[in-house]
C-alpha cells in the first residue's frame, strides 16, 4: 500500500474520544477518514462506498468486529469484482490469542490502543 496516498479510512469505533484521536492523527497524512458508530454501521457503509483499508474496533454494540469483518468478507465473496479490502483490527486486547483470533476471524492485521501512528504505517507497508 502506498503510503503517500491520500487513503479513503472507514474506522469502525464506538469510541466517541478514539473517533477523535483518530481522525486527528490520520488527518495529518491527508487520509480521508469516515466514521461508522458499530459494526452493523460499518458493514452498511462498505457496502455503499469504496473504501482502502478498515480500522475495525473488536468490542462493540450492536455487532461486534468479529461478526462485522465475517459479513465484509461474505460481500466480497459474493462480489470478485470488489476484491479485498484490508481490515485492521483497533483494539486494547493483543495478548497473542487475540492476534490469532483475529486474524482466523478474517482480518489482516492487528493494531493495540492507544493508538501509534508509527506502528500503523508500519502495518500499511506490509499490506499486499
Amino acid at each position: 500500500m502506498n503510503l503517500e496516498d491520500r487513503l479513503s479510512i472507514l474506522l469502525v469505533e464506538d469510541n466517541e474520544l478514539n473517533q477523535r484521536l483518530m481522525k486527528i492523527s490520520l488527518a495529518r497524512f491527508n487520509y480521508k477518514v469516515t466514521i461508522a458508530i458499530n459494526g452493523l454501521e460499518g458493514v452498511s457503509m462498505f457496502s455503499k462506498e469504496k473504501f482502502d483499508l478498515i480500522l475495525m474496533d473488536i468490542m462493540m454494540p450492536i455487532m461486534d468486529g468479529y461478526e462485522s469483518t465475517q459479513n465484509i468478507r461474505k460481500i466480497e465473496a459474493t462480489n470478485p469484482e470488489l476484491g479485498h479490502i484490508p481490515i485492521i483490527a483497533f483494539t486494547a486486547n493483543t495478548i497473542n490469542n487475540d492476534r490469532e483470533k483475529c486474524i482466523k476471524g478474517g482480518m489482516d492485521d492487528i493494531l493495540e490502543k492507544p493508538f501509534d501512528i508509527i506502528k500503523f504505517r508500519k502495518i500499511l507497508l506490509s499490506l499486499p
